[in-house]
């Protein structure tokens, strides 16, 4: 549920932005109020193949909601979230040849037919083409708004999917790694934690499976070994998600704490949805405190010019300055909006050519491969790796616009105003939830070697051509043209012909699996270059809407400002004393509600509150 301090103080200021008459800055109040309306804390859990995150999943809310099976993996990201009846909801997403996003299909379907729509089993490679699978529960772990998403294995990290979990980074609250005590940590695993700390604020890793190994000690050891080298410091997580299963059927809280899921659910509870409300909290604060001074600047310049009436006009002119500057940042020529316009073109630039001198790398890296060995003994494993380092380089071009892109609105908001940080909107890069690139598998080409059958025939094409130039070369001489040396020619020519053949055909088995690679290089390119875009495109958008929306409150404020002061020089003595009294109990309950702002980003939020405050009246 919505914090209701956060949402008592928004409403506060929704009635003042009423009775002070700003719509204006209600709207920007009433988009707090919608984010707080929705609690959601959203939490990944990702990991390699068949680690144990549908089963961790599934011990954490005490449901089998997410299908798990020894061979078959998830192919579908399934959200999982609190509602009062069970349910699952199946959405599509997608959008227009220009990025802009298209309402969601969603479709219900029995919960006991999950597994046939998210797991590999029903649904191979995901060709139902969903975007993810929603399931609502009852649990009491999600009521305060936890949200958990099981990612898809297929493939692990280094495929497609993993680039998918990726791109979903940057909207989630908290990232769970999860690695089964089997072994310890991959290069991938490293990769991609490494990856995530640079998107996420919040990741810990989980070590699942700690049942089945007993030297999963060690393992853990291993892999903070492996963290302490990487320069990394997330928290470990040893659990076992059969032994919380089990304890929680038969009530023994010993074998609960033996699960390690106790630590787990804390962290969840304290550490990720409590930072979460804290971030909510910061945020009301940053915004009622800004609608405050907007509503505050034109009582307190008609107050000023009200107790000095001699001060007035040299007031006016200062307000009128200032409203001119208002209206410049509400120009196309303004500099945040060349910082912006030219920062969007240039990093779009610099990001496109990252990501084909990457890719561009890995084409040649494999191309060399392929010239190393034959394709037909080779290909899964050059699969395998070549996947894996598309999904890499995908990645860190990824986690490199991301921080080019929250550098670069920095720069925006600096020019925006002196403090601008403080104005800076929640970024959005990208509507869809999971931006996966709908991109091809890579083709296998014809690599069939050449059977017994053909080679035999070859040999023998090959080695009747020797014989019969030998026996015909003999039969000048006035030898007889059956003869050791005419036969002797045809097995030399019959191995000869039969060595270029298979040479050939490896040579031609080369240039088709190169041909293969280049092809699905280029396919990663255009897609993923798009995504790019599409994404930059939003986050331009984004900053330009926001920064627009400032100006356009700060020069109606200034408006008000300079037409309250003008009418102040005609009020009468009489009527002063009476105005200075109302403006002055009007500015102090709008301190009062800026106060209680503060107080909410702060300790004393929850005694701010106990105090109360004023109604709001109308100084008019």
């Amino acid at each position: 549920m919505a914090l209701p301090d956060a949402v008592a103080l928004v409403d506060l200021a929704l009635k003042a932005t009423t009775a002070y008459q700003r719509p204006d800055l209600a709207r920007r109040l009433q988009q707090t109020r919608q984010r707080l309306a929705d609690p959601n804390v959203r939490v990944l859990i990702v990991g390699e193949f068949k680690q144990g995150k549908s089963q961790l999943l599934n011990a954490l809310v005490n449901a089998p909601v997410c299908p798990v099976d020894d061979d078959i993996a998830t192919a579908v990201p399934t959200v999982v979230r609190y509602a009062e009846a069970a349910g699952v909801t199946l959405v599509r997403e997608s959008q227009t040849d220009s990025g802009e996003p298209l309402p969601a299909q969603r479709s219900e379907v029995p919960i006991e037919q999950l597994a046939q729509y998210v797991s590999e089993a029903g649904n191979p490679g995901n060709r139902q083409q969903l975007s993810y699978a929603e399931v609502g529960i009852p649990r009491r772990l999600l009521e305060g708004g936890l949200v958990l998403v099981d990612t898809p294995g297929v493939g692990g990290l280094g495929s497609s999917h993993g680039a998918a979990t990726m791109g979903a980074l940057p909207k989630a609250d908290a990232v769970l790694l999860v690695s089964d005590a089997a072994q310890e940590y991959t290069a991938p695993e490293l990769d991609f934690l490494a990856a995530a700390r640079q998107l996420c604020p919040n990741v810990a890793c989980v070590i699942t499976k700690t049942d089945l190994y007993p030297h999963w000690r060690r393992i853990v050891d291993l892999d903070q070994g492996h963290l302490q080298v990487a320069g990394e410091t997330p928290r470990i997580f040893p659990v076992s998600s059969t032994l919380r299963l089990h304890a929680l059927r038969t009530e023994d809280n010993a074998l609960m704490e033996e699960s390690g899921f106790v630590e787990l659910i804390h962290y969840l509870q304290r550490d990720v949805v409590g930072r979460a409300d804290d971030l909510d909290r910061r945020s009301v604060s940053q915004d009622v405190v800004a609608v405050s001074e907007q509503l505050a600047t034109g009582m307190r310049s008609e107050l000023i010019a009200q107790q000095d009436p001699e001060k007035a006009a040299a007031l006016i002119e200062q307000l009128k300055q200032a409203k001119g500057k208002a209206d410049d940042l509400r120009q196309r020529s303004a500099r945040w909006q060349q910082t912006l316009n030219d920062g969007v073109q240039d990093l779009t630039s610099d990001i496109e050519y990252d990501l084909r001198d990457r890719l561009r790398a890995v084409s040649r890296e494999a191309e060399h491969v392929v010239d190393q060995s034959d394709p037909k003994d080779t290909w899964d494993q050059l699969v395998t790796w070549l996947e894996q380092q598309v999904s890499q380089s995908v990645q860190q071009n990824f986690v490199w616009a991301i921080q080019r892109a929250q550098y670069l609105a920095g720069q925006v908001a600096d020019h925006f105003s002196s403090s601008g940080a403080s104005l800076l909107p929640e970024l959005d890069f990208g509507q869809e939830d999971f931006q996966s690139a709908q991109v091809r598998a890579l083709e296998r080409p014809d690599l069939e070697a050449a059977g017994v059958g053909s080679k035999l025939f070859t040999g023998v094409r090959g080695g009747y051509s020797g014989f019969v130039m030998g026996g015909m070369a003999m039969g000048l001489a006035g030898i007889s043209m059956l003869n050791p040396l005419s036969i002797g020619a045809g097995l030399l020519f019959g191995g000869k012909t039969l060595h270029d053949d298979l040479k050939n055909k490896k040579q031609r088995r080369q240039n088709e699996a190169k041909v293969a690679v280049r092809r699905h290089i280029d396919d990663v390119t255009f897609q993923v270059g798009k995504d790019i875009r599409d994404m930059l495109r939003q986050l331009q958008r984004t900053l330009r809407d926001h920064f627009s929306s400032i100006a356009e409150e700060m020069s109606t404020s200034l408006n008000e400002a300079v037409m309250s002061a003008q009418k102040s020089v005609q009020t009468d003595e009489s009527g002063r004393a009476n105005r200075i009294r109302d403006l002055k109990a009007e500015l102090e309950r709008i301190d009062n509600m800026a106060q209680r702002a503060r107080a909410l980003d702060g300790a004393g939020a929850q005694a701010a509150f106990a105090s109360g405050s004023p109604a709001l009246g109308v100084a008019r």
